[in-house]
C-alpha cells in the first residue's frame, strides 16, 4: 500500500498556507489596480451594490492569471526561505535528502496547479471576461446620477445645458434657472429663463419633468423659415408655469452577453482554432481576389486575362501596326497638342492614379484589420498555455532562490519577488505588443518572457542543489575588490570555547618561519624589466608558499580564547598567488606576446603594479608577525 512520506506532508503543509495567503494578497492588489483604472466608469452612476460586487467578482476572476504566478513565486520563496532560516532545510540535507527530493511533492503540486490553470484559462476565464466586459460596457451606457450643482452649467443631460444660481434644499426648489435646449439641433435651439423651478423623475425613470415658474422662453424656428436667408422666424413666450419633459434614462440596462461572446476574449481553445482557420481562409481568398484584380487591370485598353505572353505579343503586334501605318509615337502626340489638351490628359491620368492608389490602400487596410484580428485570436490561444508554464517557471525560481537566500517572512522575499515579477511583466508586455502589432511572429512575442526566465530557473535550481554561493554578496564584493586591485579583508571569528588550545611556542616558531620566507622573497630584488618579465617572470611558487604559510598560521593560532590574538590575526593581509606575475610558460608564445607591444606593454605594467602591492603586503605580514610574537610571549 502506498503511503506518503512524512517529509512530503511536511513540505505541503508548509507551502499551502503561505500559497493561499499570498494568492489572495496578490489578487487583492491587482483588483485594486483594476478599480483605480475604471473608477470613473462606476462613480456617480447611482449603481446598486449588487451590481458593483458582481463586477468585482468577475474582475477578480479575470485577474487570476496575473496573480497566480506571482503568488507561486512568493510562496515558494517564503517557504524555502523559512526552512533555511530555521535550519530545517539544513537538517533535511544532513539526513541525506537532496533539495530536489525535498521539492518533489511541491513539484507535483505546482504541476497540478498548472494543469488546472490551463482548464481555468480555457473554460472559466472566457465566460468571466464576457460577463465583466458586458457589465462594464453597460455601466458606461448608464446615465450619471442627477445632481445639478450651483453656479455652473450642467451638461450631463443629453441635448440640454442647465444653469442654477441657487438651490433651496429644504423646499426642493432651484432659483434663477437658465436652460439651453438643443435637443432639436443647434439651428432650432430654445432658451428658457425662469425665476424658480422643480425637477423630478417619472415613475419609469426614463424622463425628467422640469416645472418652471415665472419665466420666458425664446425659440428659433429656422426649420419653418422662408427661402430668404435674412428673415428667420422665432417665438417668444412668457409664462407663469411651464413643464418640460426631458428624456433621461436613469435605469441600469444590462447589455446582452452575446455581444461579447463572439470576441476573442470569450472563446475557448476549440473556438479560437476554428475562428483562426476561418479567418485565414478569408484572408487567403481576399489576397487571391486582389491579385487576380491586379492581373486583370488594363492600361490603354489591353488586358492581361492571366496570359502574360499573349498580352506581350498583342502589345508588340500593335506597335508593329503603328509603325507600318506610319503613325507618330506618344511623344509626338503629346507635343502636337495644345496646353488645354495636355492639362486634360494630365488631370485624367492623375485622377486614375489616385483612384488606383485609394483602391490599393483600402484593400491593404482591410487585410491589415483582418490580420490584426487573427493575431489577437492567436495571442489569446497561446495565453492559455503560457500561464501554466509561468507557474512552473516561477516555482523553480522561487524555491531554489529561497534555499539560497535563507530569509523567511515578508521582507526580503517580497522585495525579490516584486523585482522578478516586474521584470517578467515588462518582458511579457513588450512581447505582447510586438506580437500584436505584427513586428514579431505571435509565438515569439508571447513566449518571450518564458524563454527569458526559464534559463534563470534552471540556473538557480542547479546552483541551489550544489549549495553554491551564487547570491553571497561577500563573494561578489571580494571579486570586484580584487579586480580593482584592493586587498580582501580577513575575517577571523572569536571562539569562546576551543577543543584544543594552540601552543604559543609552536605558533611563534611558525611566525619565525614565515618571516624568513617573507624576507627571502623581498631580497629577490626590484620589479623585473620588460625583457626579463616575458622571458623569466616572477617566482610564483614563492608567492604561493608565503600565502599557504599565512593561512596555516592564522588557522592554527585562531584556536584560542584570547580576543587580542584573534583581533591581531585579522590584520594579516590575504595574499593571492597573482597569475599575472607569471608570464606564459610556452617560450615561443611568450616571445610573440613580448614583441606584440599593444598587448605586452599593458600586461607588463599591470604585473609591475601588482608586484608592488604584493611587496607591501609581505612587509605588512612581517610587521603583524612582530606584534603577534609579543602577544604570544605574554600568553606564554
Amino acid at each position: 500500500m502506498f503511503r506518503p512520506k512524512r517529509l512530503y506532508g511536511f513540505m505541503i503543509q508548509s507551502f499551502l498556507p503561505v500559497f493561499f495567503m499570498t494568492f489572495f494578497i496578490c489578487l487583492f492588489i491587482v483588483l485594486m489596480q483594476f478599480l483605480w483604472k475604471y473608477v470613473d466608469e462606476m462613480v456617480g452612476k447611482g449603481l446598486e451594490m449588487s451590481v458593483l460586487f458582481e463586477l468585482f467578482f468577475y474582475a477578480a476572476v479575470t485577474m487570476v492569471p496575473l496573480a497566480l504566478p506571482l503568488s507561486i513565486l512568493l510562496a515558494s520563496l517564503m517557504t524555502f526561505g523559512n526552512l533555511g532560516e530555521r535550519l530545517e532545510l539544513l537538517a533535511i540535507k544532513a539526513a541525506g535528502v537532496s533539495l530536489l527530493h525535498a521539492m518533489r511533492p511541491l513539484i507535483v503540486l505546482v504541476s497540478v496547479i498548472a494543469v488546472l490553470a490551463f482548464f481555468f484559462q480555457n473554460d472559466v476565464l472566457p465566460q468571466a471576461q464576457v460577463k465583466m466586459w458586458t457589465l462594464l460596457y453597460s455601466m458606461r451606457q448608464k446615465s450619471p446620477e442627477l445632481d445639478i450643482p450651483e453656479g455652473v452649467f450642467y451638461d450631463q443631460i443629453n441635448g440640454y445645458n442647465l444653469y442654477v444660481k441657487e438651490k433651496d434644499r429644504s423646499r426642493n426648489i432651484m432659483r434663477d434657472m437658465m436652460i439651453y435646449d438643443m435637443s432639436q439641433g443647434f439651428d432650432n435651439a430654445m432658451i428658457v429663463m425662469a425665476d424658480s423651478g422643480r425637477l423630478k423623475t417619472t415613475a419609469d425613470k426614463k424622463h425628467l419633468i422640469l416645472t418652471l415658474y415665472s419665466g420666458e422662453s425664446f425659440e428659433n424656428l429656422k426649420s419653418e423659415r422662408s427661402n430668404s436667408y435674412t428673415n428667420i422666424p422665432y417665438r417668444r413666450e412668457t409664462f407663469s408655469m411651464k413643464e418640460l419633459l426631458i428624456p433621461f434614462d436613469a435605469n441600469f440596462n444590462r447589455l446582452d452577453d452575446g455581444l461579447m461572446s463572439g470576441q476573442y476574449v470569450g472563446k475557448n481553445y476549440t473556438e479560437l482554432r476554428t475562428s483562426i482557420d476561418s479567418m485565414n481562409l478569408i484572408v487567403d481568398s481576399l489576397g487571391l481576389d486582389y491579385s487576380q484584380r491586379l492581373k486583370k487591370s488594363g492600361y490603354f485598353g489591353l488586358h492581361n486575362n492571366n496570359r502574360p505572353s499573349d498580352s506581350l505579343a498583342r502589345i508588340r503586334e500593335i506597335e508593329r501596326d503603328h509603325i507600318a501605318a506610319g503613325k507618330i509615337n506618344l511623344d509626338s502626340l503629346w507635343l502636337g497638342e495644345n496646353n488645354q489638351r495636355r492639362q486634360l490628359y494630365v488631370s485624367r491620368a492623375l485622377e486614375r492614379a489616385i483612384n488606383y492608389k485609394n483602391d490599393y490602400e483600402f484593400n491593404a487596410i482591410t487585410l491589415d484589420d483582418k490580420q490584426m484580428t487573427i493575431r489577437r485570436h492567436e495571442i489569446e490561444l497561446m495565453k492559455k498555455f503560457t500561464l501554466s508554464l509561468a507557474c512552473i517557471i516561477f516555482f523553480f525560481i522561487g524555491a531554489p532562490l529561497g534555499a539560497i537566500i535563507r530569509k523567511g517572512g515578508l521582507g526580503v522575499p517580497i522585495v525579490v519577488s516584486v523585482i522578478l515579477f516586474i521584470i517578467y511583466y515588462i518582458i511579457d508586455n513588450t512581447g505582447y505588443k510586438l506580437a500584436r502589432d505584427g513586428v514579431w511572429p505571435v509565438w515569439q512575442g508571447i513566449w518571450l518572457s518564458s524563454a527569458v526566465l526559464l534559463p534563470l530557473g534552471i540556473f538557480l535550481t542547479s546552483r541551489a542543489t550544489k549549495d553554491s554561493t551564487v547570491l553571497n554578496l561577500d563573494v561578489y564584493a571580494d571579486f570586484f575588490r580584487h579586480l580593482l586591485g584592493k586587498d580582501k579583508v580577513r575575517k577571523v571569528n572569536h571562539k569562546e570555547i576551543v577543543m584544543v588550545e594552540m601552543n604559543p611556542d609552536i605558533a611563534m616558531q611558525r611566525v619565525a618561519d614565515l618571516n624568513e620566507r617573507c624576507k627571502a622573497f623581498m631580497a629577490s630584488g626590484r620589479p623585473l624589466s620588460y625583457l626579463a618579465y616575458w622571458l623569466r617572470g616572477y617566482d610564483l611558487m614563492a608567492v604561493r608558499d608565503i600565502a599557504t604559510s599565512v593561512e596555516a598560521l592564522v588557522e592554527y593560532t585562531s584556536e584560542t580564547t584570547q580576543r587580542m590574538v584573534t583581533t591581531k590575526l585579522m590584520d594579516y593581509p590575504v595574499i593571492h598567488p597573482e597569475r599575472i606575475l607569471a608570464p606564459i610558460t610556452i617560450k615561443p608564445l611568450a616571445v610573440i606576446m613580448m614583441l606584440f607591444f599593444p598587448v605586452g606593454i599593458p600586461l607588463y605594467l599591470i604585473a609591475n603594479h601588482r608586484y608592488k602591492n604584493l611587496i607591501n603586503n609581505i612587509k605588512n605580514v612581517c610587521n603583524v608577525s612582530d606584534d603577534l610574537v609579543k602577544l604570544l610571549q605574554r600568553i606564554d
